[in-house]
């Protein structure tokens, strides 16, 4: 940073004054660098040379090759700066699930259309080292510091690089590499218009996400969660608290948090609406699709304290007379979380529960086997309204990993799988 650039007769042209990325081109290489020249007024635009357009000098310093040129930049908010968005901002470390603060940015030479070259040197926002062959490099991002001697090189800015780098190097490195890197930004449209996917964050565990939505600062985390797409905020959503649940979707208009809501498992989606007010709630159920409604309705109308108001309406139930295979095509219809599914349920004709068999069975079994044949001797069940003291005590006395929930005749109302007792238990300690 800082650098001066000089043309082919040594002149120099301008001074380095930002590394511009293009996220939708590449988001792991700098595209450009941007340069404020010499002589411009202050009100001036800046200039923007292409990478492969420069090479280092013997000396370390930085040269236009051949017919390069700086030109005018336009549309800067198309392009991702290094120092504007990413230093001294917060990021998140998606391999270590934890939110840090940048202090410097590690940047490396590639050849072009080559293998990275094992002469290639870091060049840490000052210029050092770089291609000196005359074949046009590419700039890589490789980490960014998160430790002391990155904030230590910021500090020493200006002064010899030799002497810096022997001063930072007394201090132990805390890098991320760029692949693990997710940036945040307070403006959820911006980061849409620079094209920056949510594949890393849509592969973190909820949880993960979830610590890290409470790490953050109220605008940066509500700026976060607004860019989540609606599946992974609804999963991310299902792990905070019922206070952090409200406050991520306060600003959010009635349609965008009933398409979060959709996608949340029914027993989560009522224990949310019913932490919010009336007419917020209803105004959230009006814009939901009617059958998903209508889940969540019948469900609201339970105490939470209840097997009925903890049980969820994901299950795969099926006729005790029904083959193997039936099995298997109902879990490929399934369309929510596969994780939960450890049982499937046999009903009779009037929907009364006849029997449970253990998922794994069903898989191992021949597709023509008859899945009465496969049922657990006992049926362990409760009535839906049943206290929480009373669900917890049957998964405990009998080691269980799914309990039907059931009304006055027996018919199965829902099912309340460990992860809800567990997550339920941990709640009141």
């Amino acid at each position: 940073m800082g650098a001066a650039v000089a043309d082919a007769s040594g002149r120099t042209v301008g001074h380095v004054r930002e590394f511009a990325v293009s996220p939708s081109v590449d988001a792991n290489h700098v595209a450009g660098l941007v340069l404020r020249r010499t002589g411009a007024g202050r009100g001036e635009r800046m200039s923007m040379v292409p990478v492969e357009g420069v090479e280092v000098t013997a000396a370390g310093g930085l040269r236009l090759r051949g017919a390069a040129s700086a030109m005018p930049m336009a549309e800067e908010e198309s392009y991702l700066m290094l120092e504007r968005d990413l230093l001294d901002q917060q990021i998140i470390d998606v391999h270590g699930h934890k939110v840090v603060r940048v202090n410097d940015v590690d940047l490396v030479w590639e050849p072009v259309a080559h293998a990275p070259s094992t002469v290639a040197s870091h060049a840490v926002a000052d210029g050092a080292g770089g291609p000196l062959d005359g074949h046009a490099w590419k700039l890589r991002i490789a980490d960014v510091e998160v430790g002391t001697r990155g904030a230590v090189r910021r500090l020493l800015k200006g002064l010899p690089t030799g002497a810096v780098e022997r001063v930072a190097e007394r201090f132990g490195t805390s890098a991320i590499p760029w692949d693990f890197v997710d940036l945040i930004d307070r403006d959820p449209s911006r980061r849409v218009r620079l094209k920056i996917e949510q594949e890393k964050l849509a592969k973190m565990h909820p949880s993960d996400l979830a610590d890290i939505l409470e790490e953050l600062a109220p605008a940066e985390r509500q700026a976060l969660f607004t860019s989540l797409e609606e599946g992974v905020a609804a999963e991310a959503l299902e792990e905070v608290e019922p206070k952090m649940q409200q406050s991520l979707t306060d600003a959010l208009d009635s349609e965008h948090v009933a398409g979060i809501v959709e996608e949340m498992d029914p027993a989560a989606a009522a224990d949310f609406l019913a932490e919010l007010p009336e007419e917020r709630s209803e105004a959230i159920l009006e814009e939901m699709d009617p059958e998903e409604r209508q889940e969540v309705e019948d469900l609201l109308e339970f105490s939470g304290d209840s097997a009925a108001g903890q049980m969820t309406t994901d299950y795969i139930a099926l006729r005790e007379d029904a083959p193997v295979s039936d099995a298997v095509a109902a879990l490929h219809e399934f369309g929510d979380d596969m994780e939960t599914l450890t049982h499937i349920f046999l009903v009779d004709e009037a929907g009364v529960l006849r029997g449970v068999v253990p998922l794994v069975k069903a898989l191992l079994a021949a597709p023509g086997d008859a899945l009465a044949d496969l049922r657990d001797d006992h049926i362990v069940s409760c009535d839906v309204h049943a206290n929480w003291k009373k669900v917890a005590g049957l998964f405990d006395k009998y080691n269980l990993r799914a309990l039907p929930v059931v009304d006055g005749q027996m018919k199965i109302a829902g099912v309340i799988y460990a992860e809800q007792v567990i997550a339920q238990l941990r709640t009141m300690d």
